[in-house]
This record gives structure tokens, sequence and C-alpha cells, in this order.
């Protein structure tokens, strides 16, 4: 074993330096007995892994874990202990291994160390986004690693050929999943919709085709590909069967989700540190029926540009075109008291400057006509959630606040009754 070499991160970090990026790896494929390239999926692409480090989560809330002692070493371990590793994983989906799926690991434990350090740290803000979406469909929540592989956890990747978002949903998938995309606003980018569109689809993907390992290589390539590959092997409807008809990315995508699991819960055995989080304060969100622009919220709440656009990834520009229809903004709970107390002022403010003049008219007739709705708008417009306490029931908490529990289900997407202890339940 050696030790590999380290440097430092703009951002502080002092982190493994694995060599150069690569976009295939090799593997021996016995059938032919000859090697073959495939191709890493996105999410192991330089171009992306290295953009996490310029997200906003990550510069303000990951920090270097001093205490993590690490020799920078990758252990070698028996093929025996690898097997058995994964064999202790608490999952649902079966996780075999074998040559292909050792290769994704070593990617991992090897030249993307770094990263995985990184998305170590920026799963404590998204983890618990992409388990309560899965846990609404009653889906595997293993399923919460996949976006591992799809954006190296970046809500602002972006493919090579269009797919945007932590579950990089192509432009007529997310369209189909409820998921708008239009000049001002690519709700693929929303952490919290193309979740619940991402279970969703997988859902829909697995009642497809009974099993979760070809419901996720469809997730990549399609089901009409993953169909046709079934075809050409005699109608097996098994992955690793079906393996040498599949495209080039998705022979590799199910071990990458594997090693992707691995990684993620065995990183200490490969010396990975991973990076210390300090989770942001509570965010929520109001709903405006108006044009606004971040500029105005920017100059009137005293919330950073930087951070409006972290916590509001969906709108492309710093237009947020309420007037077209009802649209949540997500700030601090200060921010949003801010808002609330500048009234009309803040859709007003600097309105000649920022809008075109046909949008200043349009921004003006609504500030006009609506002086009497005011207090009640903000009232009925006003996302509110709570926590759900120890004990809790949908009948209490509709209760306390004044709603019904079939409200509560449908404002929150839930199809039974059950709830947990510190899961967040919208009321109004």
């Amino acid at each position: 074993m050696t030790i590999k070499k380290i440097f430092t991160l703009g951002l502080g970090f002092v982190l493994p330096l694995m060599g150069m990026a690569q976009n295939e790896i090799t593997v021996f494929d016995d059938q032919t007995g000859e090697n073959e390239e495939i191709d890493l999926p996105e999410g192991m692409r330089s171009a992306e892994v290295d953009s996490l480090l310029r997200e906003w989560n990550t510069k303000n809330y990951l920090s270097v874990d001093e205490s993590c002692q690490s020799n920078g070493e990758n252990p070698e371990f028996t093929k025996e202990e690898y097997i058995n590793r994964l064999s202790r994983l608490p999952n649902v989906i079966d996780m075999p291994y074998n040559d292909v799926v050792r290769k994704f690991i070593d990617q991992y434990s090897g030249r993307l160390r770094r990263t995985v350090s990184i998305m170590l740290g920026a799963s404590n803000f998204y983890f618990p986004l992409f388990e309560e979406a899965l846990e609404t469909y009653q889906l595997p929540l293993e399923l919460k690693y996949l976006p591992i592989i799809e954006s190296a956890l970046n809500p602002g990747a972006t493919s090579r050929v269009g797919a945007a978002g932590l579950w990089q949903f192509m432009l007529t998938t997310g369209k189909q999943y409820g998921l708008e995309v239009t000049s001002l606003i690519d709700e693929r980018r929303d952490p919290v919709k193309s979740s619940y569109a991402a279970a969703r689809y997988l859902k829909d993907l697995y009642d497809t085709f009974g099993d979760w390992t070809l419901a996720i290589a469809s997730y990549n390539c399609g089901p009409q590909n993953v169909l046709k590959a079934i075809k050409r092997a005699n109608g097996v409807k098994d992955y690793w069967t079906i393996y040498p008809y599949l495209p080039q990315e998705t022979r590799g995508y199910v071990p990458a989700f594997i090693a992707a699991n691995y990684i993620m819960n065995y990183y200490c055995e490969h010396n990975i540190c991973p990076v210390n989080t300090q989770l942001p304060d509570a965010t929520d969100t109001i709903m405006v029926n108006r044009d606004i622009r971040f500029e105005q919220i920017h100059e009137i709440c005293g919330v950073s540009m930087e951070e409006l656009r972290a916590l509001n990834p969906q709108y492309r520009t710093t237009m947020i075109p309420g007037a077209a229809r009802q649209l949540a903004i997500r700030m601090s709970p200060e921010a949003i008291g801010s808002f609330i107390e500048a009234g009309d002022s803040i859709y007003t403010h600097r309105a000649d400057e920022l809008f075109s003049k046909k949008e200043t008219e349009v921004a003006v007739q609504a500030v006009s006509a609506a002086p009497k709705q005011t207090a009640r708008n903000s009232r009925s417009t006003r996302s509110k959630s709570v926590t759900v306490r120890a004990g809790d029931t949908l009948g209490a908490i509709a209760r306390r606040n004044h709603t019904t529990v079939d409200r509560l289900k449908r404002m929150n997407g839930l199809r039974g009754s059950t709830i947990r202890s510190g899961q967040r339940i919208r009321v109004r």
C-alpha cells in the first residue's frame, strides 16, 4: 500500500489527490474473452464531481474534520470481505459482488475519494428529502443513493445530454412527472419536487418490470432500451443476463449503484474522512402570486443573492413569475418575516429599474388592485409546516392547525396515515 499525495482545495479542504479524471473504465468480458470499455455514469465524471465544491451549502456548512485521522491509504480487501459487507447492508435491493462492481468500488475508494468525503457531508442536506419522498411511495430507502451516481449530490448539475438536477431528469420525463420547465423555471433543479417526481417515476418503473435492478437500469436508459435488451436475451428478465445488450453507460449503472451503496456505508474501512456538517437553520416557504425579483428580496429582506439562488435553484434567472401562477420562495423564517412586514412595498421596490416596461405595468396593476385583500392573501397564501412530535397523529396535527386529515394528506402527498417523529408536515 502506498501513501497518496494530498493537496489543498480552495475551500480549505485537504483531501487525497487521485490522478487525472476519466470517463470510462475497462472490464474483462468473460463471454468474449476481451476487455470492454464502460462509460461512467454522469455523477462520476470530472465535470460534475468538482463542481459540488462550489455549491453554497458546501462553502457555508461543510468543513474539514480535524479529529479524523487518516493516513491516506486505501487498503486492499479480499473478494470474501466485499461479499460479506454487501450482504450486511440493510437493503431490499439485491447487492451482488462481481468484478464489475469491484471496478466501481475501486473508483470511489481511489480516484474519487475526495468526492466521497464531500458527498458524505452533503448527504446530510439531501438524504432526509430523498428518504421522505421514497417513504411516501413505500420504496426501498437505498434508492437515495441514485443521485450519488447521477449528480454527485450537486443540484446544479447538467449532463452532456441535457439532464438536470440532483436526479438528472431529462426534459420530457420531467414534464411527464409534473416538473415545470420554462425559460424562467426549471423544477428539475428543485430538490423537493424532483425527489417526489423521481420516487413516482421509480415506482412506475418497478411496476413495469417487477425487479429493482431492471427498474434502476431503466431510470438510466429508459424502459424501451431495457425491453429491447430483454427481447434480445430471449425474454429473460434479469439485469446480469441482459447486461451485454444494454447501452454502454447502463452496463455500469447498476454496478455503480451497488458501489455507491457500499462506499457510503464502508468509507471508514477505506480511510476516507467525511467532512463535518453544520446543518443550516430551518427554512420555510412563502407563496407569491405576483412577479418579483431576487434583487428586491435581497435589498428589502437582507438575504444574499447567493443564498436565494441556492435555496431556490428552480428559478433560472432572478425573476419569479408569480403573476402566472402561485409560486414558492424558500428562505429563513427571519427573512420570511421581513418579507411579510414589507407588504406591497417589496413588489414596487425599484420595479421600474428591474422590470421591463410591460412587466412594470403588470406589477403595478397587481399591487394597486390588491390593497383590500393584502391581509387575507398573506394569511391564505403563506405556507406553514410543523414538526411531528413523539406520539403525534395526523388527526391531532389537523385539530391543532384547524384543518382536516384529508387536506394534510393531499398537501403532503401522503397515501396512508403513517408519520414519524421529526418529520416536517405542511399544514397550510
